[in-house]
């Protein structure tokens, strides 16, 4: 399945309906109308994506383009670079177009990363990104189902255990199952004492929900009525179900959460 506009990320077999990002920003009054091609959704920030130059130096790249993820990657490795040890191994999922595993693989040379992504097809293009990165820190892309027994979907499962997992921006535009699947999957692939980090909107009972994210998560659930800002509460209820505990709590800019789950 090919997805367009502003949600990109497909849990593979699971059947959910694209929808574009720039009707969506019209019809809201949202900052966003003239970008078009996106890979993940970045709650209030939205995804604000567009085919562009991969750097300066790449003009006119093919390559999908996020904007949403070059704003908030170093915002989100300046909090990686205080939770995480100086060096181990990390397993990506819903990788997107690569930029973040691209740009964490630089910023953090100790570590080295395994991205995946749940649309085999968007392989190649990730595959495209990481090669003129340049990183010998990040190995080639694999596809991986969220929801499917094994990690990943094919080939040999990972036996090698995860310091750190990591997840961006896939809970609210993906079916619910997803949210205990991935703690599942956190659980069974993280070394002893590893963290589940995960990055996005958050719905949370003591805290006011921005009005960006309170539009962006009407819209979600009028396109899909499994899909949707997540309760906070409702996600650590399923982490704990699988054996992992909320340690960290860290506001991103434009109303995200990183949270820290911690392998008990």
């Amino acid at each position: 399945m090919q997805f367009i506009g502003c949600i990109y990320f497909q849990s593979a077999k699971i059947n959910v309906q694209p929808f574009n990002c720039i009707y969506l920003y019209q019809e809201l009054g949202m900052p966003g109308a003239d970008v078009a091609q996106g890979r993940r959704s970045d709650g209030a920030d939205m995804v604000q994506s567009s085919v562009s130059d991969f750097s300066a130096s790449t003009a006119m790249s093919s390559l999908p383009f996020s904007a949403a993820a070059d704003r908030n990657k170093q915002p989100i490795v300046e909090v990686l670079r205080r939770v995480l040890p100086a060096e181990g191994r990390a397993l990506e999922i819903a990788s997107g177009t690569g930029q973040h595993v691209a740009f964490f693989a630089a910023a953090l040379p100790g570590w080295t990363w395994q991205p995946t992504d749940g649309d085999a097809n968007d392989l190649p293009l990730m595959a495209t990104w990481l090669k003129e990165a340049g990183q010998a820190n990040v190995a080639a892309p694999l596809w991986l189902d969220v929801l499917a027994a094994q990690w990943p979907a094919t080939g040999a499962a990972f036996t090698q255990p995860f310091d750190a997992i990591y997840c961006a921006n896939m809970l609210h535009i993906a079916p619910w199952a997803t949210c205990a699947a991935l703690m599942r999957g956190s659980r069974r692939h993280l070394a002893p004492g590893g963290v589940l980090v995960t990055y996005g909107p958050y719905l949370e009972d003591a805290v006011v929900t921005s009005p960006g994210n309170l539009a962006f998560n009407d819209s979600l659930r009028a396109r899909n009525p499994a899909w949707g800002i997540r309760r906070l509460k409702d996600v650590a209820q399923e982490a704990r179900r699988a054996g992992l505990t909320l340690r960290e709590r860290h506001a991103m800019p434009a109303s995200n959460l990183l949270l820290v789950w911690h392998k008990s």
